[in-house]
């Protein structure tokens, strides 16, 4: 699903009104389907609803569904947050409806009847600031919200939480807490952000009569999931990827084994590990199922005088992952600068490997092969130069303007985590957990995206479809062990089942992730 920033969201209602679809539609449409998934989640008639509503439009949707609640035999409520003179337009109509036909309408103060009726209330309608916020809640907003997180027994909110950014998702000081939200024309970035996303509830979109033609230009989606290419029946183990893994140094054990071993648990059929010499027998008890490749080194990482040989093994290989826990040695970091600037195949670079691409960018900005990355928010800082909080602020831009500089396709850990292509589009990735940040998560995820492209998937394809099949294999052993204490060998453990649901039951996983329309 297309998910779009607070300024195309403007445009595209400026767009929609162009074609006719006039605003006091818009926002019947708006009601309407929160009038719809009330309905569902706990019935109308009898119910107690107070309507905290705001001076723009999304007080006016606020009024709008006070209307439609009120004619259904609700029992509502309106809580006016500013002076009605404010409103204009659409929401100036739909105010003079309801004053017009008997509905209960006070100016907000906090005082012992509105926290009475908060507590009554069957379901709180929080229609107060919209997506448009882009300073600290204060005042009587803030008063309100606090009260209404304190008391409500149930909150639904119309287009976004009060208080969630909607550009960013984050929390402007304070910010409502849904059990439910409707969001309009298409989910914005603060919608589907943490921690927007979990303030939101359960998410609902609607079109409101938003004809497709007019976002098909937006460039961010859902990533939902693709279907499995088929497996060939006589296929051999290098029909499913042939992969060269350069990866581990001393101490750093876990790292190139959980790559490697999640390239086979995903799909893919044959895996040589590259590692130093001097860890190779410790890998090798656990992980004998890979091609083990002994490298010489220098004081436990891998030596330079390793390129040939290495640049060698991989023009016998469709792909390679390189850097899980490589270490920052001075040498093995040359060592990968050259390597990754040399081979021509895709090189998936992960971990100790992006600190050493990140220090000299031009070794991946000359690749004519596709060069995917993985970083952290920390690994991100030192590819962009910007800092952790600047991206955390502004992942969108910062992630596009990366991997059109860097000529890259760019994985941008996190919840949800963000697959960035040169071209400009960004993929929102919806499955994982907070288990997931566990050491070695990454490096299941790096041979995870391998073993998508090792099974049939474009190397593009395999980028955003690794990514959904890691964090659905993190949601399964979530669900078996809970988020505490889930590892990466659980994640890892739980890849064959995730592949097997994916091509089982294909359609009920990809709505279990996607965002319900109304």
């Amino acid at each position: 699903m297309k998910v779009s920033s607070i300024e195309e969201m403007h445009a595209l209602d400026k767009k929609a009104i162009e074609h006719g679809i006039k605003d006091e539609l818009l926002m019947e449409n708006a009601a309407h389907a929160c009038y719809l998934v009330l309905l569902k989640e706990v019935g109308i008639e009898g119910k107690k609803f107070v309507v905290f509503a705001g001076s723009g439009n999304n007080g006016g949707d606020g009024l709008t569904l006070a209307r439609k609640l009120h004619s259904m035999n609700g029992i509502v409520k309106i809580y006016l947050l500013s002076e009605p003179s404010k409103y204009k337009g659409a929401a100036l109509m739909n105010y003079n409806i309801v004053k017009s036909i008997a509905i209960d309408i006070k100016k907000a103060v906090v005082n012992e009847e509105l926290i009475k009726d908060i507590e009554e209330a069957d379901v709180i309608i929080d229609a107060m600031l919209g997506t448009g916020i882009s300073r600290n809640v204060e005042g009587l907003y803030k008063e309100i919200i606090d009260v209404i997180n304190e008391h409500a027994k149930k909150v639904f909110s119309i287009d976004i939480p009060s208080g969630i950014n909607g550009n960013n998702g984050k929390v402007m000081g304070v910010a409502i807490k849904a059990d439910w939200t409707v969001t309009f024309g298409l989910p914005k970035i603060g919608n589907v952000f943490y921690p927007g996303y979990e303030h939101c509830g359960k998410l609902y979109v609607s079109h409101i009569s938003f004809p497709p033609s007019i976002y098909n230009h937006i460039k961010i989606e859902t990533n939902e999931p693709l279907p499995l290419p088929s497996r060939l029946k006589h296929g051999h183990k290098s029909t499913f990827g042939d992969v060269l893994f350069i990866a581990g140094a001393f101490r750093y054990y876990g790292a190139p084994y959980f790559a490697a071993m999640s390239f086979l648990k995903a799909g893919g059929g044959y895996a040589r590990l590259a590692a130093p010499s001097s860890i190779i027998p410790f890998l090798g008890a656990g992980g004998s199922e890979l091609v083990f490749v002994p490298m010489e080194e220098k004081d436990g990482s891998m030596a330079l005088k390793s390129e040939e040989e290495l640049l060698e093994l991989a023009s016998k290989s469709d792909i390679l992952v390189v850097g899980c826990g490589l270490s920052t040695n001075e040498e093995t970091k040359e060592l990968v600068r050259r390597i990754v600037e040399k081979v021509d195949k895709p090189v998936i670079i992960d971990g100790d490997g992006i600190t050493a691409v990140a220090e000299e960018k031009n070794c991946i900005i000359k690749r004519k092969n596709v060069t995917i990355m993985t970083p952290h928010p920390g690994e991100m800082s030192r590819l962009t130069g910007k800092s952790i909080s600047e991206i955390l602020e502004n992942k969108i831009e910062i992630l596009r303007t990366a991997t059109k500089e860097l000529n890259s396709i760019i994985v941008l850990k996190g919840a949800h985590s963000l697959i960035g292509y040169p071209d400009g589009k960004i993929y929102i990735n919806m499955t994982g957990n907070s288990g997931m940040a566990t050491a070695g998560s990454g490096d299941v995820l790096a041979g995870v995206i391998a073993a998508m492209h090792g099974i049939g998937f474009s190397i593009e394809d395999a980028a955003r479809m690794g990514v959904f099949v890691h964090g659905f294999a993190g949601d399964i052993a979530a669900m078996e062990k809970g988020e505490d204490g889930i590892t990466a060998r659980d994640i890892m453990q739980s890849l064959p089942e995730a592949m097997k649901m994916l091509r089982e039951n294909f359609d009920e996983v990809r709505r279990r992730y996607e965002i319900e329309v109304i």
